[in-house]
């Protein structure tokens, strides 16, 4: 059974990106523009999607609240969640890890980049 993947991201371009990346090694996926969107797709699946990608700013609810919200929830506890962004500040990627990320990834990135982080995460 293919592993689910959300792509939480406000750029549509960047949403297919990771989409083409991700399918080519083997993930099914859903989309959503921002955090409430990515939380009203999940509540839709029947399982928690494997792995979550969030963007960090994004209109709505960003990714640190989408984090946040996550994490509150007992049905991610298995998702994996990988931030992708462009915030590069240290403090955000502490930030980050400390809400309940796994993984943290700098755009931009190329395919061997998201396999390598998906690696670390036992995904790939």
């Amino acid at each position: 059974m293919p592993m689910k993947a959300l792509i939480v991201d406000d750029s549509r371009a960047m949403r297919m990106i990771l989409s083409k990346i991700l399918k080519e090694i083997g993930f099914e996926i859903t989309e959503a523009g921002h955090g409430r969107e990515a939380l009203t797709r999940a509540r839709t699946l029947t399982d928690a999607p494997d792995l979550f990608l969030v963007d960090w700013n994004m209109p709505e609810m960003n990714g640190l609240e989408l984090v946040h919200a996550l994490r509150a929830d007992r049905f991610y506890d298995s998702s994996r969640i990988m931030m992708v962004t462009t915030e590069t500040e240290l403090g955000h990627v502490a930030q980050a890890l400390q809400a309940g990320a796994d993984e943290y990834m700098m755009k931009p990135f190329n395919k061997d980049a998201v396999v390598d982080k998906l690696k670390l995460l036992g995904m790939a």
